[in-house]
């Protein structure tokens, strides 16, 4: 693990736990509708037959559903159990990275829309969602070198202002710059 990996490592499994807790569940409610549709359509589908087995001494011939559903429910239980341990181990991990990113993104926006605009999204390296993050990093960057820009040149009009001079130009050239540079309502 290098230092960066170290520094940016998540010491809570459920960050997003409505997220994460709805994702595993819909995966094990799939997994166990699968199981029971599994043992009906056994049971179903072997009602035509027979089945000859030996109980207390003697030999006993009955339906091959039934006689095989003890076998088939306890050995559905057992997988169920076994796989559903393991799904939401993997589940977990997955939502994850995912969720920890979604809520690394609602934290650093937050700030954007605080008007900070040093922010920088920075993600671990097996995160989901890298190319949003750089988007957004761009998109930072770029409002950012925007509203310097801007206020460069209110200082420029403040400036001629002080000294005397027609300001009318240079706030003409800077609304003409706002409208290109952001898309605004009229």
């Amino acid at each position: 693990m290098t230092e960066e990996d170290k520094a940016h490592k998540r010491s809570r499994l459920f960050i997003k736990k409505e997220f994460q807790t709805g994702f595993i569940l819909k995966f094990c409610l799939i997994f166990l509708a699968g199981i029971i549709l599994s043992t009906a359509l056994l049971f179903v589908l072997s009602q035509d037959t027979l089945t000859s087995s030996y109980a207390e001494s003697g030999l006993e011939i009955r339906n091959t559903g039934n006689a095989i559903l003890p076998a088939v429910i306890l050995t559905n239980l057992i997988t169920l159990g076994l796989i559903t341990l393991a799904a939401v181990a993997v589940l977990l991990y997955i939502s994850h990275r995912i969720a920890g990113p979604m809520f690394r993104f609602e934290k650093d926006i937050a700030r954007v829309a605080g008007g900070d605009l040093t922010v920088s999204v920075n993600l671990r390296k097996k995160d989901q969602f890298h190319g949003m993050a750089l988007a957004l990093n761009r998109m930072i960057q770029s409002m950012s070198s925007r509203v310097a820009f801007v206020d460069a040149r209110l200082l420029k009009i403040q400036s001629l202002s002080d000294e005397g001079k027609s300001v009318d130009d240079e706030i003409s050239k800077l609304r003409t710059l706002i409208r290109e540079s952001f898309i605004l309502n009229p």
